[in-house]
């Protein structure tokens, strides 16, 4: 089962995240998610594991618990939803050449 790890401190590391699950069960991937621009955390992370059961009970004693001065919540992860790339963000046209001009009168 797939987890989500919100309220991360921005110094946690894949290993400490497979620290603090180890105790829950096998740990099949743990993943601190960074900001491809920076590298650095953006707080939060997935960890998932390979028993459900383990994994309900990692959420139930994790979820709202002080890890690295932070109060972090633990749920399941959902499937990320598909949303359509746009490179204008937002559909709607800006700039470019095909601007109509604006008549200003006989401005000189």
């Amino acid at each position: 089962m797939n987890l989500f790890i919100g309220n991360l401190s921005w110094a946690i590391s894949d290993a400490d995240l497979r620290d603090l699950f180890a105790e829950y069960g096998e740990i099949k991937s743990a993943k601190v998610i960074k900001d491809r621009e920076t590298g650095k955390s953006r707080g939060f992370a997935f960890v998932e594991l390979a028993d459900e059961n383990e994994a309900k009970r990692a959420i139930s004693e994790l979820n709202g618990a002080s890890y690295d001065s932070k109060v972090i919540s633990v749920t399941e992860a959902r499937p990320r939803e598909e949303r359509p790339r746009n490179n204008n963000f937002g559909g709607e046209r800006r700039g470019g050449y095909d601007r109509p001009r604006r008549n200003y009168g006989d401005r000189n």
